[in-house]
């Protein structure tokens, strides 16, 4: 239960900002690993072994997410995995976050709760721990993350890519873009879409497994899948190449394509937010288990990335300037 028992129709400004800070510190529990939590100048964790990863992530109403489209759990459910999925992408498992939050005055103290919520609930399916952060009033409610993780292996990095490699996935790829593309027209169904857009279901244990059977560059998809892929082809010097037919689209993108007149393969090489795992492994190693193949690592050319051995003149993914 929170510290102090907030009206139903409490905001912000009736809670204070220490009133709201004790409130969220009571939702976010404490592994063993943290040996001082929320409420000092700074966080204090124990180390065991291996590489401390860290990452940071923004997110911004009207830019990231809609209230209207989507439920305080679920942003906050939203605003972890990204983060979380970042740490996974180096190999890593998420450890500890922090949590900012810049909101009107007149956001409802249960809006900002629920928030909470889903962000542990979130956290709990890796172990991590939210152990500190800070709020603050602002015109526009921005969510700030910062993940703390670790690596028992050598962190994957993108620029590992090379000449003759693998390219697999592991994770669905193109559900949260249908999702989105349902919402943006007033839809709620297919609803399996629109729940994938609303809490992403990334493959944590995927990194870890993928480092060990010795990947040599992994990201994680959140912007798009060829977008993504050019991040992987740029820095390692290569090119990537995608095949199309190595993806089985699922009966809801027909559905969804069907109804826009769009074509499904689009929401997969495009769409981002589902999270999955893009990983480049030597062709004489069996896939980790989850994994596909869904193209071929070659030498640096025109374009970082083609599909089926072509220049995709699609969407690649989603940009922010």
């Amino acid at each position: 239960m929170p510290a102090v028992d907030f009206p139903p129709d409490a905001t912000l400004a009736d809670a204070g900002e220490f009133g709201l800070i004790a409130a969220l510190t009571e939702i976010f529990e404490q592994g063993e690993h943290v040996l001082i939590g929320p409420g000092d100048d700074a966080a204090v964790l124990r180390v065991k072994n291996g590489h401390v990863v860290v990452s940071s992530d923004l997110m911004v109403e009207g830019r990231h997410f809609r209230r209207d489209w989507v439920g305080a759990a679920d942003v906050g459910a939203r605003a972890a995995a990204q983060n979380i999925s970042d740490i996974n992408a180096m190999g890593g498992t998420a450890t500890s976050l922090t949590l900012g939050l810049a909101a009107p005055a007149d956001l409802p103290v249960e809006w900002a709760l629920d928030f909470a919520r889903g962000f542990a609930a979130e956290c709990a399916k890796v172990g991590a721990s939210v152990v500190g952060g800070d709020v603050t009033r602002s015109e526009v409610l921005v969510i700030a993350v910062t993940v703390l993780g670790g690596c028992t292996v050598a962190p994957v990095v993108r620029s590992g890519a090379e000449v003759g490699e693998i390219v697999a996935l592991c994770g669905r790829q193109g559900w949260a873009a249908g999702g989105l593309a349902v919402l943006a027209r007033g839809f709620r169904s297919p609803r399996v879409l629109v729940e994938a857009y609303r809490r992403p279901e990334p493959p944590y244990a995927a990194g870890r497994l993928a480092a060990e059977a010795g990947a040599s560059a992994m990201i994680d998809i959140s912007d798009g899948l060829v977008a993504d892929a050019g991040h992987v082809a740029v820095a390692s010097g290569v090119s990537i190449d995608i095949s199309t037919e190595a993806f089985e689209i699922p009966e809801p993108l027909h559905a969804v394509s069907a109804a826009l007149g769009a074509d499904p393969i689009g929401f997969i090489l495009g769409g981002g937010d589902d999270h999955p795992l893009l990983a480049c492994f030597s062709p004489d190693d069996a896939l980790p288990e989850g994994f596909i193949r869904i193209g071929t690592v070659g030498e640096a050319g025109e374009h970082a990335v083609t599909v089926d051995g072509a220049e995709y003149e699609g969407s690649t993914g989603w940009t922010h300037f």
